[in-house]
Formats: C-alpha cells, sequence, structure tokens
C-alpha cells in the first residue's frame, strides 16, 4: 500500500461512511413520515440513488392517505347533519299545533254573550265533520259532559288543556295518546248547542283563555285557518 505523502491533501478529513439500512427498515421509515407528518411530496434528492422509492408507491401512499382523510371527514359530516336532522325534527314534531277543522265558519268569539262569559270559540261545519287534535297530548275525557254535550278533552305537556264540545260522537278513549293531527270525534249538536258547530276552549292552569291569541302564538290563525307552524315542517 503507498503511504500518502503529507503534501498530498486529505480528500477524507471530516467524512464518516454512514451504513445504509436495510431495506424493510428504510421502507417502513419513509412509509411513516409521509403517512403520519401527511408530507405531500418527497424530493427526489432527499433520497439516496440506491434506496429511490419507486413513484408510483408514492402516488399510492399519497392517494390513500387523501382518501382516508376525505372518508372520514364525509363521514363525520355525515354524522354530525344525521344527528342534527334527528334533533330538529323531534323538536318541530314537539311544536306542532293545528286547526281542529278545516273549511268551517268561524262563528261565536270568546267574551261576554247573553250576561254570561262564552269561553271558548264556536266553528261551524255540518255535523259528522271529523275534528281533530290540535297538539299532542293524553285524552283526560271523552264522553258526555254536561252542556257541552260529547266531549273530549286533551291535556298537552305544558300543562294546558283543549277542549272540545258538542260532538256527535268521539273516536278516542280516556288514557289514550294523541299526535296533532289525529281524529278526536265529529262535529256535532248535543248538550246546550244552537246548530252544528266545534266548541273550542283552552284551558291554562285551569282558567280559560281566548284561543285566538293563544293558538296564534304557536302558528295557528284560527280567522285566517292558516298553520304555519304545520307548513313550515311538512316543507322542510
Amino acid at each position: 500500500m503507498r503511504q500518502r505523502l503529507s503534501s498530498e491533501p486529505d480528500r477524507y478529513r471530516g467524512r464518516r461512511r454512514v451504513p445504509t439500512p436495510p431495506r424493510s427498515r428504510y421502507a417502513a421509515v419513509v412509509t411513516t413520515a409521509f403517512v403520519g407528518a401527511g408530507i405531500v411530496a418527497l424530493g427526489a434528492n432527499a433520497l439516496p440513488d440506491a434506496k429511490s422509492v419507486s413513484p408510483s408507491a408514492l402516488d399510492e401512499l399519497r392517494q390513500a392517505s387523501v382518501t382516508s382523510q376525505e372518508a372520514a371527514a364525509r363521514a363525520e359530516s355525515a354524522d354530525v347533519a344525521s344527528r342534527s336532522g334527528r334533533t330538529d325534527k323531534a323538536a318541530a314534531e314537539q311544536d306542532v299545533w293545528l286547526l281542529p277543522l278545516h273549511g268551517y265558519d268561524f262563528n261565536g268569539p270568546y267574551g261576554m254573550r247573553w250576561g254570561k262569559l262564552h269561553t271558548g270559540i264556536d266553528l261551524v261545519a255540518a255535523e259528522g265533520t271529523p275534528y281533530l287534535a290540535i297538539h299532542d297530548g293524553t285524552v283526560t275525557k271523552a264522553g258526555w259532559f254536561g252542556g257541552y254535550g260529547y266531549t273530549v278533552i286533551v291535556q298537552h305537556a305544558d300543562g294546558s288543556e283543549a277542549i272540545y264540545g258538542h260532538s256527535s260522537a268521539v273516536n278516542v278513549r280516556e288514557g289514550q295518546q294523541v299526535k296533532a293531527g289525529d281524529q278526536l270525534g265529529l262535529v256535532g249538536n248535543t248538550g246546550h248547542s244552537y246548530g252544528s258547530h266545534l266548541h273550542l276552549e283552552i284551558h291554562v292552569n285551569g282558567q280559560p283563555l281566548d284561543p285566538v291569541p293563544w293558538l296564534e302564538d304557536r302558528g295557528v290563525d284560527i280567522k285566517l285557518q292558516v298553520e304555519a307552524i304545520y307548513a313550515d315542517v311538512a316543507a322542510s
């Protein structure tokens, strides 16, 4: 072996040869760094030529990472939308208030009449016309009720009560759970009545209130025969 002369430059001074890692370990390192850190692209000069990674393999890794992230985002978005949709629907269903009849004539408003308080409103319709529950609740009365004739009383979750009087027939039983829009009975002329009509009362804490403004606050206009809340729910 020829001895290096002191006058020759030392070309290897300050250099240290780094051993090449095994192929499997190298591939694992590259894959982990790419997927875990979210590297979009690897420069060609970042790897030794002898250990370069196939461009097609990098493309597959990059596509798998992007696809996985997109799928996770879609799943999360769908789950949030589903939960929100279920919650909104449930809340809307609980808040539905309806007209008890359609195609009636509004007659006999709440107020003083013949020297005494008329505690409800009268909706004139042909005898035998079905009438419906204005809101979800529990039937607490279904039968004869003195001057009201055949009557259905429904208590709502908020404690208010709706009284449907002068029926020709009732189609529910006491203790039955009803939903807004369920048929309760048929319009009639029983009890202290003067002509076929539905007598509707609203009681809160045992006291009668004018049904017109009370239902207006809940999206139902008795005089105009409009069900604003129900229309919004049906359109959604």
